[in-house]
Formats: structure tokens, sequence, C-alpha cells
């Protein structure tokens, strides 16, 4: 065998192409097809698409703008109260110009207080809770983000807190950022994460009746049929399925 640098007998240097194809085939598979549903029909063509999603891995230091002096201030402020940083965060990251906490649950309600009380920090304001469903995420299926802003200073900052599909609890928000009320009830409605110490719990854009959470990866499509011009469009699982 001829290696790459032309020396007889020496293995050939690794494709880096070959490499980098084979680190992408072992992460976690997102989902598969061209929506990620299961249970009805896909009628992209693409039901045998697998989208992968690299491992989650904390920025590293500097984090630049001001998001260093935020987790500077933050962990001070832990600290002070006996909680190591990293008792309370489970790591850090920045994208998109965003700075994420990744919180541990059971400690959330600690974290907000300290980021709305703190001078240096004063994230006086939660603008709303988005809910996210990651099925193939094992032990952390459930997510909420908590979308912060401090007037005083200018900064934003995201709250990212996991919970199982088998015990999707989160402590709720409302006693620290009275805004969340609504926004936990959307969530719980849509994604069926449970938000413990709300006033009141209860569905707030589904009928009462309604069975499930809509906006979950494993809800099925549902739909019903249209018509359009004298021809009648199936709901999506009646639809022809390409496998």
């Amino acid at each position: 065998m001829t290696a790459g640098n032309g020396d007889p007998g020496t293995p050939p240097e690794p494709d880096p192409a070959a490499l980098a194809g084979r680190e992408r085939l072992a992460e976690q598979v997102k989902r598969t097809g061209m929506f990620g549903t299961g249970g009805t029909g896909d009628t992209s063509g693409y039901g045998g698409l697998q989208v992968r999603r690299p491992p989650p891995l904390p920025t590293p230091r500097p984090y630049g703008s001001y998001f260093d002096e935020v987790a500077d201030a933050l962990g001070g402020s832990l600290e002070e109260s006996g909680i190591s940083f990293g008792d309370a965060v489970e790591r850090v990251t920045v994208e998109f110009g965003e700075l994420t906490f990744y919180i541990r649950r059971e400690r959330l309600p600690e974290v907000a207080v300290r980021l709305r009380d703190r001078p240096d920090l004063a994230f006086e304001l939660c603008l709303g809770v988005s809910g996210v469903n990651y099925p193939a995420d094992a032990g952390r299926e459930l997510h909420a983000v908590y979308h912060l802003i401090s007037i005083r200073h200018n900064r934003r900052v995201r709250l990212e807190v996991a919970a199982p599909d088998a015990d999707p609890h989160v402590p709720t928000l409302t006693g620290v950022y009275p805004t969340c009320d609504w926004h936990e009830r959307e969530t719980w409605d849509f994604f069926g994460l449970i938000f413990d110490g709300h006033p009141a719990l209860t569905r707030i854009e589904m009928p009462d009746d309604w069975r499930g959470h809509p906006q979950r990866k494993d809800y099925p499509l549902g739909g019903i049929p249209v018509e359009y011009r004298g021809a009648t469009i199936p709901p999506p699982d009646e639809r022809r399925s390409y496998e």
C-alpha cells in the first residue's frame, strides 16, 4: 500500500471528508422525513430523510459583548447564596448573537430572582415562554425557554430548562415574573409541560376538553378535507404515502 506521502508500506493518510462524514453519521438523529411527523402519511417524498443534530457543546470563554459580564455577575450572586455556578447552570452557549443559560430545573426560580434583583443584572421583564419538543433527546424531551430583557441596561438573555417526557414538571416563574402567567399556560396547552406552583394552569388556546398537546412532534397531523374548485383534498392521514 502506498501512503499519501509516497512512502511504501505506510497506511494512507485518512481522508478528512470521510472522517467528517463518519462523525456526522454518528450524531443523534433529530428527526426523520421532511417534517418530522409520525403515524401519518408523509407526502413530501422525503420519508427516508434523516436530519441529524450535533451534540450540544458549551461556548468557551470569552463569550464576547456584555455576555461575560452577565455570566460573572450571575455566578457571583449565586455564590453569595452558597450555590455554585455549575450547580445551577448546566452550560452556557452563545449562538446567533444570543446568550443562553441552560438551567437545572430545580434551580430555575433562584436563578431568575438573581437575574431580576441584582442591580448590575436587572432583567426586570420576561417577554415570553417558548416550548420545544425534542423526541429523540432521551430524558430531555421537553424544553421551556424564557426570554428576559433588562430595560435598565438594554440587554437580553435566554434561560432554557429541560424536563423528561416521563416527568414533565418545571417550577413556575409567575412569582418572579407575573407576565409568565399566560405564557406558561400556553406552553402547557401546546406542549404538556406542567409548571408546578402556577396559580391556574388551564388551557388558554385549545378548548377545555381537547385531548393532547398539539405542538408536540408526536402529535398526529389530523386535518379535514378541503374543497377547491370542485376537487377535494383529503386530510394528511388519508393521502398517498410514498414509501
